[in-house]
């Protein structure tokens, strides 16, 4: 799952980021809604975790930026201010949901894996194909009963190929989805990864090569 956090308190920022991240999240970060409006404009993202307060553009507009764009985005606004007005104005321009400051880090987090799975067609939170399962929520992947301790960088990979539903998803769809903005384009980390996800997955083989195309998960 990729998520951008539109976040002008830094340290908020980095620490709902960092946390996002050790759930095999891919996680961009900005501050300000200009920027954000920059990031959504050349990147997909599943999830948006927006303050509303932000300095120069406001929230709410970066808010209807992604309504308007039509994609299948979702937008979690976070307000220091608990009136029901104020909640009422942001599910009303779009967002999906509205968390108040200060919360839970785990209220967070379970907010933006149930707006992830709305961002597709909806699938269940363990996902199962060829004697696997993921639990997205618990961050587990078991193969044939046996658990599979997995990197959050394999986890996304594998997560990835699991919602594609048997379907070929190309190196460049890994790394739009499993890496954040800042990865090489021209890297082998999709590559590297893959190598040790079929280590660790053992055999026989679910994770096929298809050439000149990408990867799929098949029996």
């Amino acid at each position: 799952m990729r998520v951008l956090v539109v976040e002008d308190e830094e340290m908020l920022a980095d620490a709902v980021a960092e946390g996002l991240r050790d759930a095999s999240m891919a996680v961009d970060v900005c501050g300000d809604g200009e920027q954000a409006l920059e990031f959504i404009a050349v990147n997909r993202y599943d999830v948006v975790v927006l303050d509303r307060d932000l300095p120069g553009v406001h929230g709410d507009d970066v808010c209807r930026a992604i309504i308007d764009n039509g994609s299948d985005t979702r937008v979690i606004m976070l307000t220091a201010s608990g009136d029901v007005a104020d909640r009422v104005h942001g599910l009303g321009i779009g967002a999906d949901d509205y968390l108040i400051k200060p919360f839970a880090w785990a209220e967070l987090l379970a907010r933006v894996q149930a707006l992830g799975r709305r961002a597709r067609p909806a699938l269940p939170p363990v996902l199962r194909c060829a004697g696997i399962s993921l639990d997205v929520g618990r961050h587990q992947v078991f193969r044939d009963e046996r658990f599979v301790n997995l990197s959050r960088k394999e986890f996304a990979v594998l997560e990835v190929l699991m919602r594609a539903e048997g379907a070929v998803v190309s190196a460049e769809e890994l790394l739009e989805k499993a890496w954040d903005v800042n990865v090489d384009p021209f890297t082998n980390a999709v590559r590297v990864t893959m190598m040790t996800l079929r280590r660790k997955l053992g055999e026989p083989q679910v994770i096929h090569t298809v050439s000149g195309i990408g990867y799929q998960l098949r029996d």
